[in-house]
């Protein structure tokens, strides 16, 4: 992709409105743009990396065994009276109605939908287990809606759901999605921690929510230095070298963390309400035993700027970026200049890396700032004193020093460098 031909309205100056680093840097990048509180266009740049996000969890979950389908965002208030929830949510919820005054809301989750999934089409403990998701837009009418896509009204979920014949069935499958969980994680190249956690309004009898780790974040993270055990310090009632309450020979370290995900065991607590039952092997009626498993993706992008940034702007981990390398030429009406760069943009581009040029006839520290703003993880800088010599220079977005490599040797060495940033995140790859 040609900088001069991609739309990336990237700005100088710190936005006013913007509190946290993810919503400064994001707004700066041309990533975003705030149309209402807690509301946002995802811009090009953005929608890359969310695109990015949701790739990494789609395959996470189809080798999981999940199936994808989607749900809609409005949905009926029959449906919610019946699991009892159309009171419960208070205001968060965004309710409205329809031409004919019936009551709908915008919604914030999907339980309840896809329970009538389920009790209309899996009548059969034969038709079990199910596991589905979806990642659809969702809507929560926050009190306070901030910090840019961390805590906004209108955001992007992906949201599973899964119906067992019985509590063990649920467990394994609970676990199964845990796992799924850190892989998704650990491929987005983001430090974490899972940690036991309350279930909130979403309800059911055990959780555990997925943090970021990072200094902005709004929750205390309790972590033993011995066991690892791990969980919400709002949940345990401890505090920084508190004895370990699991293993109690290690003491408790305190990080700060982000919630980007969150599974819950429901038992039978929806399936129950909303009578949604099934035929077991010896011919009765008995309820599903459901469990529910939400990433944030929009929040998972951000925590990633949160975890990951410097003075110069955003520094994404290999998988996220929305483009791996960027070629920087410096004097864009050198012939020589011009020819290298082409080059090595189709030979990128051949190989299928997301190559962006930085075509604009700008000074060199423009285009530098330019590159580091937006954070591309590779940058590849040619200009006539370096060809001069044979040479182009390779420098990765978190280290100061720049290799000159010879021109013949150029293409290879940025395939290769990409292939090792993608095998530090997963050396499976």
């Amino acid at each position: 992709m040609k900088l001069s031909h991609y739309f990336i309205p990237t700005l100088r100056d710190v936005p006013s409105e913007a509190e946290v680093i993810s919503h400064q840097l994001m707004l700066r990048a041309g990533m975003i743009k705030k149309v209402a509180a807690g509301i946002f266009s995802y811009l090009p740049l953005g929608l890359r990396v969310l695109k990015k996000v949701e790739n990494i969890i789609r395959e996470e979950m189809n080798r999981a065994g999940a199936h994808e389908l989607l749900m809609p965002m409005l949905q009926p208030a029959e449906l919610w009276e019946e699991s009892g929830r159309w009171k419960a949510m208070g205001k968060e919820m965004a309710r409205l109605k329809d031409r004919h005054d019936r009551d709908f809301c915008l919604g914030p989750t999907h339980e309840e939908v896809i329970t009538d999934i389920a009790r209309n089409f899996l009548q059969s403990y034969r038709q079990l287990p199910v596991t589905l998701y979806q990642i659809q837009t969702k809507f929560r009418d926050e009190v306070r809606p901030r910090f840019g896509l961390m805590r906004g009204r209108e955001f992007l979920m992906k949201d599973a759901y899964s119906f067992h014949e019985t509590s063990e069935g649920s467990l394994k499958e609970y676990q199964n999605m845990y796992q799924a969980y850190v892989r998704i994680f650990s491929r987005c190249g983001l430090a974490f921690r899972s940690v036991e956690a309350d279930t909130g309004n979403i309800g059911g009898s055990t959780s555990h929510e997925f943090h970021v780790l990072a200094k902005s974040g709004e929750d205390e993270i309790l972590s033993c230095d011995q066991c690892q055990y791990s969980a919400n310090s709002n949940l345990i009632q401890k505090k920084q070298d508190d004895v370990c309450i699991k293993c109690k020979k290690g003491k408790f370290q305190s990080y700060r963390g982000i919630e980007v995900g969150h599974i819950f065991y429901l038992g039978n607590k929806y399936s129950q309400s909303m009578k949604a039952s099934f035929l077991n092997e010896e011919g009765k009626s008995v309820y599903f035993e459901m469990g529910c498993y939400g990433i944030g993706v929009g929040r998972t992008a951000a925590a990633a700027i949160e975890q990951n940034n410097d003075k110069d702007g955003i520094v994404w981990p290999i998988s996220l970026a929305p483009f791996q390398v960027a070629l920087v030429p410096l004097d864009i009406s050198d012939s020589k200049v011009k020819t290298v760069t082409h080059a090595l943009y189709e030979g990128l581009k051949k190989e299928n890396i997301e190559v962006l040029e930085h075509d604009k006839d700008e000074r060199a520290g423009v285009k530098f700032k330019d590159i580091d703003l937006i954070g591309i993880p590779i940058r590849v800088t040619l200009g006539m004193r370096g060809l001069a010599q044979n040479k182009v220079g390779i420098k990765l977005r978190n280290e100061k020093e720049e290799k000159m490599v010879d021109v013949d040797q150029a293409l290879h060495n940025i395939i290769e460098t990409r292939n090792e940033l993608f095998r530090k995140i997963n050396p499976s790859t």
